[in-house]
């Protein structure tokens, strides 16, 4: 029997969770019904709660209000895609309700669940019923039914998870892709991975992380990197003595327009800092006034580098603040050129298969040299990982819901010469609505896609998210697309060619793509993106 919960019992049902969807996250997986890897559901729900998993290994305290607000912290910077996004919301709204709680009773625990529920809901612009919300809410609203009657959290997490078993089968009858697909929904699953894998804890059981047999042997090889890939050249930390009560909060904001790795630690009588600048005489500066510095250390990691690879590093001069900067995702050498001449000042790389974190789109926005950031996710798996960055940061961000590379392409094109954000803004979410986007791939799993049996390893081809064409002849896939966009009346195509293209059969897209549109501008630009062989773009 479980009265409470305490900050150390969160701590073990934390572990637990992390174990549960690992040992799991290949059948969470399966569940996807899209036909192409997609940044798979149970790889981003195991990568988002095991950054949790991470950070509840340094807290020392059994206060639950300090547990849980670690654990909220880090499942929202550690958060990869909608679903790890979502479920960083669970538990973020989790916290608050326990905010200032040395434990919690099964009333406080069932009301908590009820309060990430809602702070996951309002995230999602269109919630949709048959998924994780949807289990989310059913769970929440079970627990709190049976905590009228149950003080023992055991038995209120037991009845919950009951419901949410009988809320993920429906699942398949209340979302019409899964109905037609024949599966429950993914993220749910993985949520009650989760649940269970607390409840276990709530009763005394350790569940272990299968420990894989391959054992690694390469080491990695810096020659390959260069040091220009050092944005901030000067590891600086240092221990400041308080004299004042100046906020902290201030010196971490300071830093984050002026550096990356940026770690603050306010511990009432001293703040001890770590940050990577280009100005450490600058950052120093603004410490003195918080009070005196009781020490100091600066090392140059470009000449660290230098010494790994026997090479002389280039001095680098700190980068000039701009009005507006642009941070943008994708994958594949060509498209990373292709966005950095229009001005794009950081790459992420990522896309399908690949979704940043919130944290990794949230420290190039901090590297961009510019107070106002505009952010070209070019997926619609990671716009709502991008948002995230709003509130976590003093510089004005700005998330253009690009899902798709041309619309990132479309949106950049749209603002050269522009020097206002308002308009900026405009004439971006403005261009990318003039835009459709076909995507060539092969598809990775036997699937129901738009009421159509999809085999796997038969060619695929997506206009707008939509199937435009599959089979086994790819001059026929790329024919039927060729008249799809012929219908769409453009203006302008560009072909992007992935990874792996040949000449000859770039050629024979090209070929077909003028064809039926024998009047337009057809340009190939090499893109060099994996997953999907070509994508094509008709403005």
């Amino acid at each position: 029997m479980t009265q409470f919960i305490t900050g150390e019992l969160y701590k073990k049902m934390m572990v637990n969770a992390a174990a549960a969807i690992e040992n799991n996250r290949q059948e969470v997986n399966d569940l996807n019904v899209f036909p192409v890897p997609d940044g798979d559901t149970g790889t981003n729900m195991s990568m988002t709660i095991s950054a949790a998993e991470t950070a509840l290994a340094t807290v020392s305290t059994d206060s639950l209000s300090s547990v849980t607000d670690a654990a909220a912290s880090a499942l929202l910077r550690g958060a990869r895609g909608n679903s790890g996004v979502i479920l960083s919301l669970l538990f973020r709204g989790f916290s608050r309700n326990l905010k200032g709680l040395e434990q919690a009773d099964a009333k406080q625990f069932a009301d908590a669940l009820t309060m990430g529920v809602e702070a996951a809901y309002k995230a999602v612009m269109k919630p949709a019923e048959g998924t994780i919300l949807t289990v989310s809410r059913m769970v929440a609203g079970a627990a709190v039914s049976a905590a009228e009657a149950e003080k023992d959290i055991e038995v209120v997490l037991e009845k919950a998870l009951e419901v949410g078993y009988v809320a993920l089968d429906e699942t398949v009858n209340q979302n019409p892709v899964l109905q037609k697909a024949g599966v429950i929904d993914s993220g749910g699953k993985g949520y009650l991975y989760i649940l269970d894998a607390m409840l276990r804890a709530l009763r005394g059981e350790v569940m272990e992380k299968v420990v894989s047999t391959v054992v690694a042997t390469d080491k990695a090889d810096f020659a390959q990197y260069s040091a220009e890939d050092i944005t901030f050249a000067y590891c600086t930390e240092f221990i400041v003595e308080r004299d004042n009560k100046k906020d902290a909060n201030q010196l971490r904001a300071f830093l984050d327009v002026r550096g990356d790795s940026v770690v603050v630690v306010d511990d009432d009588e001293i703040i001890k800092v770590h940050v990577h600048t280009n100005d450490p005489g600058v950052v120093l500066t603004e410490a003195l006034t918080y009070g005196s510095l009781l020490s100091i250390k600066i090392e140059n990691m470009r000449e660290q580098h230098s010494e790994l690879d026997g090479s002389v590093a280039p001095a680098t001069p700190p980068e000039e603040m701009k009005p507006f900067g642009f941070v943008a995702v994708c994958a594949g050498k060509g498209l990373e050129s292709v966005f950095r001449d229009l001005g794009v000042d950081r790459i992420i790389t990522g896309g399908q298969t690949m979704n940043p974190s919130t944290d990794d789109i949230l420290q190039k926005i901090l590297q961009t040299p510019s107070n106002t950031v505009f952010v070209l996710p070019n997926n619609k798996n990671i716009i709502l990982a991008a948002q995230q960055c709003i509130p976590l940061t003093d510089k004005r961000v700005v998330v253009i819901p690009t899902r798709s590379i041309p619309q990132g392409v479309s949106a950049m094109l749209a603002v050269d010469g522009v020097d206002d954000a308002e308009k900026i803004e405009s004439l971006m979410t403005g261009a990318i609505k003039k835009i459709h986007t076909a995507l060539i791939t092969t598809a990775a799993r036997n699937s129901v896609f738009d009421d159509t049996k999809i085999k796997k390893g038969s060619h695929l081809a997506l206009l707008d998210d939509a199937l435009a064409a599959h089979g086994s002849k790819f001059n026929e896939v790329i024919t039927s697309v060729a008249e799809s966009l012929k219908a769409l009346n453009p203006e302008f195509i560009a072909i992007y060619t992935g990874e792996g293209a040949k000449e000859k059969e770039i050629e024979t897209v090209r070929s077909l793509i003028c064809e039926a549109n024998s009047k337009i501008d057809v340009v190939i630009i090499p893109g060099d993106q994996p997953v999907y062989r070509y994508i094509i773009s008709a403005e």
